[in-house]
Order: structure tokens, then sequence, then C-alpha cells
């Protein structure tokens, strides 16, 4: 079954990279269109790496896109998930390989994130400007949130747990996956909600990685096509995430198999609730500025 997933994986990349090939060359008026710079390959690279620790990438990545001015905030949606798709896909392929997990949980929980992550980008990719910040502003203070669950020992963290959902366990696994893929592609993250659905569920956290990465894997290329052909992102931005992304992914799963990132998470938590704060003042701000303009 884990072959078939990476086979199904292997055509779903492939495809993936082919519409943002044939989009690229049919649409020269996608926004910010030109050759990435280092700064953008960075940010892809240090965003993963942190991500396949488990700390997240679209909050982070956000962030800095919003300190630096890189991406408009109506792009940022669309630039997280076709930025982050192919180092994600590249996290899910180390993954699954080196966690145990049992097979059929696993392919279950992806089907269903997946299905999610279709309704949800669909909704996301027609939103207007203010929308997206209020959305975005949301997702990210409740993205805090799960990240504060997790630091202060709310949300499990220990390796006792199963390796499997099953009966009603398995049911509400996958409706809550579900869930959590249609408001993915408003940059709230899969990870961290998806640790505490299926922890409170009974399964070891540590086995939720390769559930994560795998229906992450699965779910955004769906989505990133959606912002692709709405020409909905910034084109220089997610190239340069993905190229640094791949790296930035390799290097965490391969190299770094043990981090105190407690640190590192408090600071990121802080930083997450300070942008998402700072969307929801935008957002103020356009409503008052809107009959004027």
């Amino acid at each position: 079954m884990i072959a078939i997933l990476f086979v199904a994986l292997a055509f779903l990349t492939l495809g993936f990279v082919a519409v943002w090939a044939f989009e690229v060359r049919k649409n020269p008026d996608t926004p910010d269109p030109g050759a990435p710079n280092a700064e953008r390959v960075a940010v892809g690279f240090f965003a993963n790496f942190f991500d396949a620790l488990g700390i997240g990438s679209f909050a982070t990545s956000t962030t800095y896109f919003r300190l630096r001015k890189l991406v408009r905030d109506e792009l940022i949606p669309g630039t997280l998930n076709v930025g982050h798709c192919l180092p994600t896909i590249t996290q899910a392929f180390i993954g699954i390989t080196l966690i145990e997990v049992d097979p059929l949980t696993l392919v279950l929980m992806i089907a269903t994130a997946v299905a999610g992550a279709w309704v949800g980008a669909g909704v996301v990719s027609r939103l207007p400007r203010r929308a997206i910040q209020i959305g975005m502003g949301l997702a990210l203070v409740i993205a805090a949130g799960f990240m504060l669950a997790k630091l202060t020992g709310v949300m499990p963290s220990s390796a006792v747990g199963t390796l499997d959902l099953q009966g009603w366990r398995l049911a509400l696994g996958l409706i809550g996956s579900f869930f959590l893929g249609t408001i993915m592609p408003l940059g709230i993250g899969y990870y961290a909600p998806c640790m505490i659905l299926v922890s409170m569920l009974g399964m070891s956290p540590k086995a939720t990685f390769p559930i994560m990465m795998g229906a992450c894997a699965f779910l955004m290329p769906v989505a990133s096509a959606q912002f692709v052909r709405k020409k909905r992102y910034s084109l220089r931005t997610a190239v340069g995430m993905a190229i640094g992304g791949i790296f930035g992914s390799a290097l965490a799963l391969l190299v770094v198999k043990e981090m105190n990132l407690r640190t590192v998470m408090w600071l990121v938590t802080v930083v997450v609730v300070y942008t998402g704060i700072s969307l929801l003042r935008s957002a103020a701000v356009d409503r008052r500025v809107a009959p004027t303009a």
C-alpha cells in the first residue's frame, strides 16, 4: 500500500509541475514574474527546515512576507501553497519512509484531507483582499494557539499511543482531516491541528508525522493548481521558496534527528500572534477607507 502511495504521489508531483510550467508560459501576466533572488530561496529553506521539525511553514513565511513586504496580502495564501508544495512532497517521501504508521489510516486520512483542500482552495482563490486579511489574521492567531498548546503540554507530546485509528476514532479522524484540509489553503496549516486531532484520538504523536506530511503532500498540489490557474500567487517568490524548501526539508529530516526547538517555537508563537493581529488591523483600515476609495 505504501508503494502504491509513493507511485501516486510521484504522478501527482509530475502533474503539478507540468500544470505550473504550462500556466506560467500561457499567462505572462502572472504576478511578480522574474527569477527568484537569494532572499526568497532562503525563506523557503528556513521555513521548510523548521516545518519538517514540526514548527510549521505557513505562519513563519507569512510573518516574513509582511515584515519585508515581499508579497501582497491577497497573494499570500496562493504563494504559501504553491511555494511550499514541492518541499512538502519531499518531506512526505522521506517521512513516510522513516516513521512507522498504519498504512490504511495513513491513506484514508490523506484522501479526506485532499478532498477538503479541493473545496477550500476553490473558495479561498476567489476571496477579495479584505476577506483574505481577516481569514489569514484569524488563522494565524489560531495557529499560535496550537503552538502554545504544544509548548505548555496541553497537546500530547509523548510517544505513547497507537499507530492507527479504528472504528469511531477513525470516523472522527476522517471528518476532522476533511475539515483541516478545507482551511489549510487559507494559511492555517495542517501539521499542528492534525497532531492535536489524532493525539486526542489515541494515536502516538510521532506516528502523526507521516500523516501530516503525506496529507499535505497530496493536498497541496490539488490546492496549488487552482491558485496557479487563477494567477493568485507571487511567481518569483513561489519559485524561490520551492528551490530553497526542497533542500531545507531534506536537511532537517536526514541530518537533524534531535533538536531542542522550544526557544524557537516560543519566539515563533509571539511573532505569529503579532502578524495575525497586524493583518486584522489592516483589514479594519481597509474597511474604513473603502467608502472613499
